[in-house]
C-alpha cells in the first residue's frame, strides 16, 4: 500500500552509556526488519540522560513495528523504548 513514518524513543540504563554503541545496534535491528531512511537524534531528558529517537520509513504491508520496538528494548544498555509517533508518509 505506502510506506510509514516512524518515531521510536530509545532510553539508555544510565548517563553514562555510549549513545554511539546504542546507534550502532539500533541501526541494525531496524534494517534488519527493512526499515529505510534511518536517522537518530539525541534527546535531553534530565540530569545528563539522554534518549535516542530513531526515525525511519517502513513498509507499511510488510513492516513491523512492534517487533522493532520489541527488539529495539532488549538491546544491550537499554531500558526501554516507545512507539512516539507512526504516519503514513505521502509523496
Amino acid at each position: 500500500m505506502g510506506t510509514i513514518g516512524v518515531k521510536i524513543k530509545i532510553m539508555p540504563i544510565s548517563p553514562d552509556i555510549d549513545l554511539e554503541g546504542i546507534k550502532n545496534e539500533a541501526r541494525k535491528t531496524i534494517e534488519n526488519k527493512e526499515g529505510k531512511n534511518i536517522q537518530f537524534n539525541e534527546e535531553p531528558i534530565a540530569f545528563g540522560l539522554k534518549a535516542i529517537i530513531a526515525t525511519f520509513a517502513l513498509d507499511e504491508e510488510e513492516g513491523d513495528v512492534e517487533g522493532i520496538n520489541d527488539n529495539l528494548s532488549k538491546l544491550k544498555n537499554v531500558n526501554s523504548s516507545q512507539i512516539t509517533d507512526m504516519r503514513r508518509a505521502f509523496g
